[in-house]
């Protein structure tokens, strides 16, 4: 039987993580997975999350199950914490997930069984998995193109009624741009005029513009839309990416089909993996329950923004400093831990063969696991694969 298992497609992502492990180039540069680095290079714990987990362990809790939708504690204070105080708690129904990933796959299971045959719109370029997760589900997958705000809502006038438009909350993976907010007025105002369903993948919150403002456009469409679905990671934000904590958020403003919503969430995880991990969900529900630990998470958060913000202005600056303008300026709109070279797959191969630095084939590069000493080699690398060919006239500079 096994021998007839046809040649699966290999994961772009992993497969270049796995090239580079086996790199031997000491000025080898890895900048293709999404995580954070500080200066050293390494990815730290957060002490908000250190002292979380010093305080559970004090406690040494049960390790029952904890149910299907997870630990409640965590859904209620993720709901509070993305929603804030203008949306009533009544509208929405949240349950624990295996990180963001396994949010998209509970929200696009729900789409299937609530819109048999409903297409999903997701953005060209998109972020590398959200084809595949909701293809796994059985449903239909159309793009719409990024671009200035125009373009982009003319590219979603034909989605229908009942459609359903996978849209980055912030700090958009892999560009790194994000529409204005008059833009997210105008896709508001499109939603409710052709009956469309928003779905958010929210995964960098906090990492763009703050907390507060990387919320605003989530929170704009849950307030102004009858039906919205949310997909939300604390890999990137709480820095648990091996903890695989997230929340599927659905909000209705029927209180029965909320109640349906959740039953079909929870036997959806039950047939996948039964229910979440514990660990990472009580540590996020400590923090933001404690008012000590969230002030601690927050200005640990502000301070992973500045310094993902530092690195793109002084890469900006280097690229300027070696006549790359226009490549410096395209960096400098950019935001959050990823953002996108004006490199084609050949350009991004040269870097990767003839200087050590990996980024993915579609030109993306982790910003947020820079450290000083690397920006020189990465600056010089990019000057001289641009030197040595055009540069790609397409690159993401503004929405």
């Amino acid at each position: 039987m096994l021998e007839l298992l046809p040649a699966p497609p290999v994961d772009p992502l992993w497969d270049l993580t796995a090239e580079y492990a086996a790199d031997p180039r000491p000025e080898r540069l890895d900048l293709v997975l999404g995580v954070y680095r500080d200066d050293s290079g390494a990815t730290p714990v957060m002490a908000a999350v250190r002292e979380a987990e010093t305080r559970l362990a004090e406690r040494a809790e049960s390790k029952e199950y904890r149910g299907l939708s997870g630990n409640t504690r965590f859904n209620r204070s993720m709901q509070e914490l993305i929603l804030g105080a203008g949306i009533p708690a009544e509208r929405a129904v949240t349950v624990q997930t295996v990180a963001g990933t396994g949010a998209l796959r509970l929200l696009a299971d729900l789409v299937r069984q609530s819109y048999p045959g409903t297409t999903v719109w997701i953005s060209d370029p998109a972020y590398v998995n959200h084809r595949p997760i909701l293809e796994a589900a059985g449903l239909k997958v159309r793009t719409y193109a990024l671009g200035d705000g125009a373009d982009l809502v003319d590219g979603l006038r034909a989605a229908r009624r009942d459609d359903v438009v996978l849209l980055q909350g912030c700090c958009h993976n892999p560009t790194g741009v994000d529409p204005t907010p008059e833009e997210w007025r105008a896709l508001a105002d499109l939603a409710a005029r052709n009956g469309w369903v928003p779905l958010i993948d929210l995964a960098y919150h906090g990492l763009g513009d703050g907390l507060e403002a990387d919320l605003a456009a989530t929170r704009m469409l849950a307030a102004r839309l009858p039906e919205v679905l949310i997909a939300v990671s604390c890999s990137k934000n709480f820095g648990l990416y091996a903890d695989r904590t997230g929340c599927a958020m659905v909000l209705s403003p029927s209180r029965a089909a909320l109640r349906q919503v959740e039953t079909t969430l929870q036997n959806a995880a039950r047939t996948l993996y039964s229910m979440p991990p514990e660990h990472g969900a009580a540590v996020v529900a400590t923090i933001l329950q404690d008012e000590a630990l969230h002030a601690l998470w927050r200005t640990e958060l502000d301070t992973m923004r500045t310094r993902i913000a530092g690195n793109r202005a002084a890469l900006a600056g280097r690229l300027k400093a070696l006549g790359r303008d226009l490549e410096a300026a395209a960096l400098s709109h950019q935001k959050g831990m990823f953002s996108t070279l004006p490199l084609t797959p050949d350009q991004m191969r040269r870097l990767r063969r003839g200087f050590a630095v990996y980024g993915t084939a579609g030109g993306r590069i982790n910003i947020a696991g820079l450290t000083p000493a690397h920006l020189p080699h990465l600056a010089d690398s990019l000057a001289a694969v641009l030197d040595a060919h055009p540069a790609r006239q397409d690159a993401p500079s503004a929405m």
